[in-house]
């Protein structure tokens, strides 16, 4: 018995996604996220340890990934208890503070989040903090951290409808985040303050050496301007025009770096800036609807190699558009990956995609994965480039357009 996938296969388009190509950045070794939904962060550290091994000539670096995520835990936890006392007059079954509830600290997240996190708690060595059962999988820590939080949400709306003041209500979320913190101490170690590195070259020639705080060894190690680096998204919905600026009601983590930014721009547009960074050697973070016409044993990504239409007879996968996808709850952003390599056509038109995973060196080709041109249409929904390779008109609207305010729920605000 064969699954509908094997079935659907189809051989002549898997095989026109060969692992070589035009435009290339090399990186180190794989780095496996294991079960988590850490995706976002390790591309996002995909993208800083491809800097550290260039700039010191190593043959491979990581960088820990169990500390963004004991801080992303606790800033998101603030972030959801904030955002309960703003909504303390709201009835319990409204739409809002069912949607709070439902989950308030998942392991996803966006680039403007975890930008946010780094500016404020830099970023360490794996060695430094390394992972543990509970970063490694992170289903037991998100169940009782969520069961801990929603019992605040109750403390604090209970505290609320007996008269509770404001002063009263902060000092109740003082003391909560206190115990979170312990939570996370706990399943995942207290973060360091400082620690000390010793990077050897290829050749074995100490590359770098001393005491650093994370911040220190970011600004040293990383060296990343990390403001120029802006998220843009492709939703050709009728509620978003193409060239605006848009931000998604309560979604954050760190309360003081505000809310996710973002330009919305035709596909085009956020290939060309894609292909001109990576024509300047450095990775691209990019999020994805991952399991969309995926080979997932293969890792290809390629709407022209599985039939699933033919196989049936009727469509199904060409029964909705991309519009329609993210209108009907059919399709939002659930994976974020690295482009890492491009294949373009005579006229200078991209045809494939290198992709580097966070599922391991044992997925795909040797982890790497290939997206076809055509599902960079249907299923990339964001980039994160330096913004530089906008136009100047692009870039004005970023910076300064008032960004439109959408739903908590709408498919723009999914964390990969």
């Amino acid at each position: 018995a064969q699954g509908l996938r094997a079935v659907a296969r189809v051989p002549e388009a898997v095989a026109a996604n060969a692992m070589t190509f035009d435009v290339e950045v090399q990186q180190g070794d794989r780095c496996d996220q294991e079960r988590s939904g850490r995706c976002w962060m390790f591309a996002s550290l995909n993208t800083m340890r491809f800097r550290i091994i260039q700039k010191y000539n190593l043959k491979t670096f990581e960088l820990s990934q169990a500390y963004p995520l004991f801080f992303d835990k606790l800033e998101k936890s603030n972030w959801f208890l904030g955002n309960i006392i703003d909504t303390l007059d709201e009835p319990l079954d409204s739409r809002l503070v069912a949607f709070l509830l439902t989950d308030p600290i998942g392991d996803g997240g966006q680039w403007d989040m975890f930008r946010a996190l780094v500016r404020k708690y830099g970023v360490v060595p794996k060695e430094a903090m390394p992972e543990t059962a509970c970063s490694r999988n992170t289903s037991d820590l998100d169940r009782y951290l969520t069961r801990y939080l929603r019992a605040c949400a109750k403390r604090l709306r209970d505290a609320h409808a007996a008269g509770s003041n404001s002063d009263e209500l902060a000092a109740m979320r003082k003391d909560m985040m206190g115990n979170v913190w312990h939570l996370l101490a706990v399943c995942l170690g207290e973060p360091p303050e400082h620690f000390e590195v010793r990077l050897r070259d290829k050749d074995n020639k100490l590359a770098l050496a001393g005491s650093f705080t994370p911040k220190e060894f970011f600004a040293e190690a990383v060296n990343m301007n990390l403001d120029d680096y802006i998220s843009l998204i492709s939703a050709p919905t009728a509620d978003k025009p193409f060239g605006h600026t848009y931000t998604v009601s309560r979604l954050g983590n760190v309360v003081e770096a505000g809310q996710v930014r973002y330009l919305n721009l035709e596909p085009s547009e956020l290939k060309r800036v894609a292909i001109a960074q990576l024509k300047d050697g450095l990775p691209v973070w990019f999020g994805c609807d991952v399991m969309q016409s995926y080979l997932r044993d293969e890792g290809i990504m390629d709407t022209a190699a599985l039939d699933i239409d033919s196989l049936f007879g009727f469509e199904v996968e060409g029964a909705l558009d991309k519009a329609a996808r993210l209108d009907y709850g059919e399709s939002l952003m659930t994976h974020a990956m690295v482009l890492e390599g491009v294949n373009l056509d005579t006229h200078g038109n991209p045809t494939l995609w290198k992709v580097e995973n966070s599922w391991g060196k044992d997925h795909g080709r040797n982890g790497f994965d290939t997206i076809s041109d055509a599902w960079f249409d249907e299923y990339v929904y964001q980039v994160v480039v330096d913004k530089k390779y906008l136009t100047p008109e692009q870039r004005d609207i970023y910076d300064n357009e008032e960004p439109t305010v959408l739903a908590p729920w709408d498919p723009m605000g999914s964390l990969a």
